[in-house]
């Protein structure tokens, strides 16, 4: 990270129309919820192709709400940090049109923004595989956790948590409203996303069919650094709160 870096991605900002985030696990990483593909993660000690298809909930849900003896806790505890903080106050300052993430913790929404589009949807409710009823968070504790199936408090079947399971499509309005916000953009922010993950990972390619400008931040490289115009490595919860305060040292600058 350099000062020149968070100048240039500030002074971006200001001259953006739409800017529009997109952010990935990294961002929640120091908000203190691991990546659930680095080392130590989740997949490499709950086989992904298991516990986390949709074919292996709907044969046994029970094996999914075992792991959410661990899962739970660190989503219910995380906070935060600055980096979700300085894209809200980027909202409010009226240059953050949307946050796209793929994260489920929603901590985006904590944070104060109000646009999310949660691409592989979110812990925060489920609903029953059977008539379709949708439960909030504390209607599922109250029905059943920590390795039981919570049921539906209408017809007594199974809750599946509106999270996105390995071969189960995104919804497909919220895809198309991200979709909207990249092909629209003239900036975006791309923040915490290694882009392994598709359809999340072709979103930049979109804005940038728009000649959108693009800005990484990231702690390490990704196979599509080649399409940024700025990269910035560092931690987001530290880099994110200096941009947002080049920017307003930036308006301050004008306004005198």
């Amino acid at each position: 990270m350099s000062e020149a870096d968070i100048q240039k991605v500030a002074k971006m900002i200001r001259l953006a129309r739409k800017v529009v985030a997109l952010t990935g696990a990294g961002i929640s990483v120091e908000s203190g919820i691991p990546d659930f593909r680095s080392p130590g993660g989740l997949w490499t000690r709950y086989d992904p192709t298991i516990y986390g298809t949709f074919e292996g909930f709907v044969n046994d849900p029970s094996r999914f709400w075992s792991m959410a003896i661990e899962l739970h806790p660190l989503l219910e505890n995380a906070q935060p940090n600055p980096a979700h903080l300085a894209l809200s106050e980027l909202e409010r300052m009226g240059k953050c049109d949307a946050v796209i993430t793929q994260n489920i913790d929603d901590l985006h929404q904590a944070a104060g923004s109000s646009e999310v589009l949660e691409l592989h949807g979110t812990y925060r409710s489920g609903t029953c595989v059977n008539c379709s009823t949708r439960h909030e968070y504390d209607e599922m504790r109250q029905s059943g956790w920590y390795g039981e199936v919570p049921s539906c408090k209408n017809c007594g079947g199974t809750i599946k948590p509106d999270v996105v399971l390995f071969g189960e499509p995104l919804n497909a309005s919220v895809l198309n409203r991200a979709i909207a916000h990249a092909s629209t953009c003239d900036l975006m922010l791309v923040i915490g996303c290694g882009l392994e993950v598709f359809p999340a990972a072709s979103l930049p390619t979109y804005a940038r069919r728009n000649n959108a400008m693009i800005v990484f931040f990231n702690i390490t490289s990704t196979s599509f650094d080649e399409i940024a115009d700025v990269i910035v490595l560092g931690k987001a919860g530290e880099v994110m709160p200096e941009v947002v305060e080049a920017y307003r040292s930036l308006c301050k600058v004008a306004e005198n």
